[in-house]
């Protein structure tokens, strides 16, 4: 596969597969514009789109509902529009991110973590936030009132309940077997509580359409590239893959079906990430700086992606 071939899987999936305008905006946003202080001008916006057949009245609506949403600021500056993640949606963008970058599947000791509500400890729409919260999360219901998971990071729980204002309300423990008692295992919970199989489905159907492109890559491709098809292939990747990592529970490597396929996924995320991350940089930067001269360039964080760029 040349680099010409390079261009045609890009067409292939682009015209099977198309990222709706809004989705495509939130990868944009997270992968590129984040790393450079979290705002770009709209031009600069709309040529970044541009590639992946977003035309500027489909980004225009896509921003305006973003903005509707709480995503997304906007700020003028004579006839010019920029947009900038809001600090409220900044939190929620690093954690996601955060996520995506990093190797998956801690291993299990053994303990679960389970939020509990007390009786009336809190409102209908306060309940009904911690739940949507934490099943994004990757928590489960346990059984009413109680959501569990075996693997939860502290920090990532403490955010959630502190941003929804419920941290005082609910009861957050670590549960254990007790030893000697001939209970169940703590683990056959999780058959009850996830069905991970469209999550496997989702990262076999991403290692089918990706692996090809590792394979050209790996030829030296990587090279041929321009900027502008490594960076349309780096938001292609991201974009498919937090599509299916963003379901994924999160569940330790002891409790999933073996082989499972997210191992293999990260692992060619990765693949491609380091091979076309670099060019892509340079049309981002070049793209930025168009209409803001002083844009800055990715800030350290960034490099620590998928275990470290350099």
């Amino acid at each position: 596969m040349a680099a010409m071939h390079c261009s045609d899987w890009i067409t292939d999936f682009l015209a099977h597969d198309p990222p709706r305008s809004k989705s495509l905006v939130v990868t944009i946003f997270g992968d590129a514009i984040v790393p450079h202080g979290g705002m770009v001008w709209l031009g600069s916006l709309i040529e970044l789109l541009a590639p992946f057949g977003v035309n500027d009245r489909l980004l225009r609506t896509a921003v305006f509902r973003l903005a509707q949403e709480g995503w997304l600021g906007a700020r003028r500056d004579g006839r010019r529009s920029a947009y900038a993640i809001t600090p409220d949606a900044m939190a929620r963008f690093s954690h996601a991110y955060r996520r995506i970058y990093a190797e998956p599947h801690a291993h299990w000791d053994g303990s679960w973590t389970l939020v509990i509500s007390g009786e009336g400890a809190l409102t209908p729409a306060e309940r009904t936030a911690v739940r949507k919260e934490l099943l994004w999360e990757g928590y489960s219901v346990i059984a009413p009132g109680i959501l569990g998971h075996p693997a939860a990071e502290p920090a990532a729980l403490a955010e959630v309940l502190a941003r929804l204002g419920v941290a005082g309300k609910l009861f957050v423990v670590r549960a254990a077997t007790v030893p000697g008692v001939g209970a169940r295992s703590l683990g056959d919970l999780v058959a009850s509580g996830w069905d991970v199989r469209e999550v496997a489905a989702g990262y076999g159907q991403f290692l089918t359409r990706f692996a090809p492109l590792a394979t050209a890559l790996d030829g030296g491709v990587a090279d041929q590239l321009t900027p502008e098809q490594a960076f349309v292939i780096r938001t292609l990747l991201i974009h498919a893959y937090r599509r299916v990592q963003l379901h994924d529970p999160q569940l330790p490597a002891e409790l999933l079906p073996a082989p499972w396929p997210g191992t293999q996924a990260y692992a060619l995320a990765r693949q491609l990430y380091l091979a076309v991350h670099t060019a892509a940089e340079q049309h981002i930067d070049s793209v930025l700086r168009r209409e803001d001269p002083e844009a800055p360039v990715a800030e350290a964080a960034f490099y620590a992606r998928f275990g470290g760029l350099r």
